[in-house]
């Protein structure tokens, strides 16, 4: 446990070593020094991880952050079985992102090369500093930093316009989730006097009252909507494509949309006595689930289609929280990092294949020329579908399962949404590998490099086996292996759930059976409908014009909130240039008016000034004797 604070260090030496010396740097030196702090990380992050299942667990004090009054903020980190899960995730789906970047990237200057690697390290320390602060105001410095850095990152080629607006529409989105984060604070200093997850926790239930909690507990969630794309605050993270594709998947993966997750998942104890909230977030996150997997089913563009997968991917962990299955949604964390890292970077490859073409439609017939990239992205379909023994069947499952428990309605929406998953999944699928070549013929695709395909093979065995340490626990006596293992970090938030009654494992056998196989005939659908998918310039009309253009949100957004707000600011620079400049250059022009005359008074001649004199005078003297 002693080594985790070097864990963070490791990724800050990077950036630093990264972000000043770029241009001495070579292309090669950059990349080691970029994934080899990482690989460190992960190796620390491993030992971390054995030590806390051999029991070692705790808080490590670095030193005095705050201290005003009776308010003490330690700078301490939170060693425990949820944050050495999230460590491993991190920094291992972290490192191979930064090894495929070292060929994704290769053909950027030394100089934008070296910046790029700084910025991801900079964004690894962040996320770790996350998950590792032992309060939550340790937490909130990640918190920000995430989102520094995803602004950094998504607007890497800033020569764009759009891709800068895009940066800047994710940076203010999330700031708006943020200041819910901020208040929830403040209002645990105010509550509790204190900011210490030990500290509050230990005050629970306590004197604070339900609807104090209530109210904490909203406000965080607010900041888990931005920080995790849920209903409203979603919208950044589909335009969040304009980074680079490596990006993507560091965002959409492994790091910043799982921080919402991992700080409700932390503070369980808190949401658990707070039944409202918990019902709010079950119900966002259904509905995010939903309402974005209708939206990727007439995506063309291949990374809007993933980045519409990971928001709807996100409403299940939300919805496995809102149901109190607090391991169903961390395990879910995992696996959908193995998966849909494995499809970002599989479709990377191919975008570097096909010379930068994202639209789909342009595809077609890619698994004679590609077969890694084929097969390993095949594997995460089937993963991400819900198919077993794939990862993505036991977590998901999982969350299902705990739906059904607590309300059948969330289970049988859920269940809409998983074959929603399946149907936009392989079409994808469809459209890229099967049937015949629709691209440019002067250009050719081929297999990437080694530093590619590589990362995708470890992905793709992890993402077909990741899930087996959650076997269900119709299979185990005492749970699953995750579910032991976090265990203690669960414990009281789980006791103070109202406990639904667990299905019979003979209704979950018929659940599984139920949804595996109405998945399998869509997926028979899907890729029947798309295998010789031929592109027409006719465009979408009706309902599948609406779910191409997202259900008009963004035009919503820009009419509702934009436009208003750019009217009045228009109105306050009229007022501002009309009213205000003039009355202040009205006082400026009058004191120059005043002084001009004014000076007039300075002749020079002598009978003018006794004539003033005197006059004076007999002023002074009316005052002062006859007032």
């Amino acid at each position: 446990m002693s080594l985790a604070p070097y864990i963070p260090l490791l990724p800050l030496a990077g950036f630093l070593i990264n972000g000043i010396f770029r241009k001495q740097l070579s292309k090669t030196l950059t990349g080691i020094i970029g994934s080899g702090t990482i690989l460190i990380a992960f190796a620390l992050s491993v030992m971390v991880f054995n030590d806390v299942s051999a029991g070692n667990t705790g808080d490590i004090v670095l030193f005095d952050f705050i201290s005003v009054a009776d308010l003490h903020i330690p700078f301490a980190f939170k060693i425990d079985q949820l944050t050495s899960i999230f460590l491993l995730i991190i920094t291992g789906v972290g490192f191979l992102i930064h090894v495929y970047s070292t060929s994704y990237m290769h053909e950027e200057s030394n100089d934008h090369f070296a910046r790029y690697f700084a910025y991801l390290n900079l964004f690894v320390f962040s996320m770790l500093l996350l998950v590792m602060g032992a309060n939550y105001v340790i937490m909130f410095i990640g918190w920000e930093g995430v989102g520094l850095c995803s602004y950094l990152l998504i607007g890497y080629w800033f020569g764009n316009t759009a891709y800068n607006n895009a940066a800047k529409k994710a940076f203010i989105m999330n700031r708006i989730g943020d200041l819910g984060f901020l208040v929830a604070v403040f209002w645990m200093m105010q509550t509790f006097g204190a900011v210490g997850f030990d500290e509050i926790f230990a005050q629970l239930p306590g004197e604070a009252s339900t609807a104090t909690l209530t109210g904490i507990t909203l406000c965080l969630f607010v900041g888990a909507m931005g920080k995790s794309a849920q209903i409203p605050l979603y919208t950044w993270l589909p335009d969040a494509m304009a980074g680079p594709t490596p990006v993507s998947a560091l965002i959409h993966a492994a790091t910043m949309v799982t921080a919402g997750i991992y700080m409700i998942a932390r503070s369980n104890l808190m949401y658990a006595l707070a039944p409202t909230t918990m019902m709010v977030v079950a119900i966002i996150g259904l509905s995010t689930a939903i309402f974005a997997g209708t939206i990727a089913l007439k995506q063309y563009d291949i990374k809007k289609v993933l980045a519409y997968s990971t928001v709807s991917q996100l409403g299940y962990m939300f919805l496995g929280l809102g149901v109190g299955a607090f391991t169903g949604a961390v395990f879910h964390v995992m696996t959908h990092a193995f998966f849909k890292a494995l499809l970002f970077l599989g479709a990377g490859s191919i975008i570097h294949a096909m010379h930068h073409q994202q639209d789909m439609r342009q595809y077609g017939g890619l698994r004679k020329y590609m077969p890694i990239t084929h097969i390993t992205m095949l594997l995460a379909c089937l993963a991400i579908a819900g198919i077993p023994p794939f990862s993505g069947f036991f977590s998901k499952d999982e969350i299902l399962v705990a739906a059904y428990a607590a309300n059948p309605v969330y289970y049988y929406v859920g269940l809409v949404g998983a074959l929603l998953t399946a149907f936009y999944m392989f079409r994808l699928y469809g459209m890229t590998f099967l049937g015949n070549f629709r691209g440019d013929t002067h250009h050719v695709p081929h297999e990437s490099p080694a530093a590619m395909t590589v990362p995708l093979i470890i992905l793709a065995i992890l993402s077909v086996a990741g899930g087996l340490i959650g076997i269900p626990e119709l299979f185990a006596e005492n749970g699953h292996k995750l579910q032991q293992f976090l265990a203690p970090v669960f414990a009281k938030g789980e006791q103070q759930i109202a406990q639904h009654a667990h299905p019979s494992h003979s209704t979950e056998w018929m659940m599984i059976a139920v949804s595996v196989t109405l998945i399998l005939l869509v997926i028979i659908f899907a890729i029947n409908k798309y295998r010789k998918y031929q592109h027409t310039k006719d465009a979408n009309t009706g309902f599948a014009s609406v779910l191409e253009n997202k259900w008009y949100v963004d035009e919503l957004y820009d009419a509702v909130i934009v436009k208003p707000l750019i009217a009045l600011g228009n109105l306050f620079n009229r007022m501002d240039t009309g009213v205000v400049d003039k009355l202040v250059n009205g006082v400026g022009r009058a004191v120059q008016y005043g002084s001009r005359q004014m000076r007039l008074v300075q002749s020079g001649n002598v009978g003018n000034y006794v004539l003033l004199m005197v006059i004076a005078i007999i002023l002074l003297i009316r005052l002062v004797f006859y007032s």
